[in-house]
């Protein structure tokens, strides 16, 4: 019996494949996050890890500025909103919001979450914020103003492996020893893979992402009606990959995708290069580069120098910050971002001029 024998989550997924088969992957992710997010606070030294904000305030305030730097080249537009995918516990918000004001821009908050444990935390770190469960109850009258950061790579992703007879979807099922494992499921699925992918050797998995597509697509429809910017900074690759990246964190290390659903982080990586895709299909603007690119080019370096001279003592502590969110070793290469705008906009600071670029540094 494995190690997920020991959360009642496991437990229920085991007398679902024993009564009705395999799950499929999107499943098991989709339903171990649910549990996961809605029962705890993740972030931090006590949680199981931690994000860009987190580690400095320079990342959120970069991010405001960010923000406010389209919205005023975009004339100062009235009523924009400030909206956040996933706010954590604040921070993010608390640090652009300031850097916001600085610039004149005081937006109503909008906090997109689902999860109850967090919301209480966010409530009280952000007064006023109001709360939804997704995109559809936002305002649907005025500019919105997104940020998203280490969003997207929660949303459950459905796997395909290739075999011996053709493509099938890539199931979760319990071995000989009712342990969990990743089989192939019955039905021929050569149909969802793309043509230039389906003479694939067996075992090559590949990924798609429903949830982030169709948040994607949803969020550019109303930018092009709206006006406004979004933001999304996450983990991913900007040129098209093959492979499984499911994975799995508990109290800061990777620990195996079966090790205790509902009680881990489970995340892939994003396609940004699809997310492009489809964003501008639907008519709005869209950039990508890496997380290091951006707040190199948004000025990090300089703010670091700024806030180490204010407080000295604080000099170590900053050049650790700097180092783990901009070098390419750390979070800098690892993590991407892509920037959104509406047709009618301007385009968002930081990022490289004319056509995306189309591989990999």
């Amino acid at each position: 019996m494995s190690e997920a024998g020991e959360t009642g989550l496991a437990d229920s997924f085991r007398r679902l494949i024993a009564q009705h088969g395999p799950m499929p992957v999107s499943r098991y992710m989709g339903e171990s996050n649910a549990r996961y997010y809605t029962t705890r606070d993740p972030l931090g030294a006590a949680g199981d890890f931690t994000t860009a904000p987190e580690i400095s305030q320079m990342f959120g305030e970069l991010a405001g500025l960010w923000l406010a730097d389209i919205w005023a080249r975009a004339g100062r537009p009235a009523g924009a909103i400030y909206v956040e995918l996933g706010p954590g516990r604040g921070t993010l918000a608390k640090d652009a919001l300031r850097a916001m004001a600085s610039q004149g821009l005081r937006p109503e908050v909008h906090l997109v979450e689902g999860s109850e444990a967090l919301r209480r935390i966010q409530g009280g770190a952000l007064s006023g914020a109001r709360f939804h469960d997704t995109l559809d109850t936002l305002p649907d009258d005025r500019p919105i103003l997104l940020l998203a950061n280490e969003f997207l790579d929660a949303l459950p992703v459905r796997q395909l492996v290739m075999t011996e007879k053709g493509w099938r979807e890539r199931m979760v099922a319990l071995d000989d020893n009712g342990a969990f494992t990743f089989v192939a499921g019955p039905s021929p699925m050569d149909e969802a893979v793309p043509e230039a992918q389906r003479a694939a050797t067996p075992g090559t998995v590949i990924e798609t992402c429903p949830a982030a597509a169709t948040l994607v697509e949803a969020l550019a429809r109303r930018l092009d009606v709206q006006g406004g910017a979004a933001l999304f900074i996450d983990y991913g690759h900007l040129a098209p990959r093959s492979g499984s990246t499911l994975q799995a964190v508990r109290a800061h290390d990777k620990v195996d995708v079966f090790a205790a659903p509902g009680e881990m982080d489970l995340t892939a990586h994003v396609d940004f290069v699809t997310l492009d895709a489809i964003a501008r299909r639907e008519g709005v603007a869209s950039s990508l580069t890496t997380q290091g690119a951006w707040l190199t080019a948004m000025g990090i370096g300089l703010r670091a120098q700024a806030l180490a001279k204010a407080t000295p003592d604080r000099a170590d502590e900053l050049a650790q910050a700097y180092d783990r969110l901009v070098q390419p070793g750390e979070m800098g290469e690892l993590f991407k971002a892509m920037a959104l705008s509406a047709r009618d906009w301007p385009r968002g600071a930081g990022f490289p001029e004319g056509e995306r670029r189309r591989s990999e540094k």
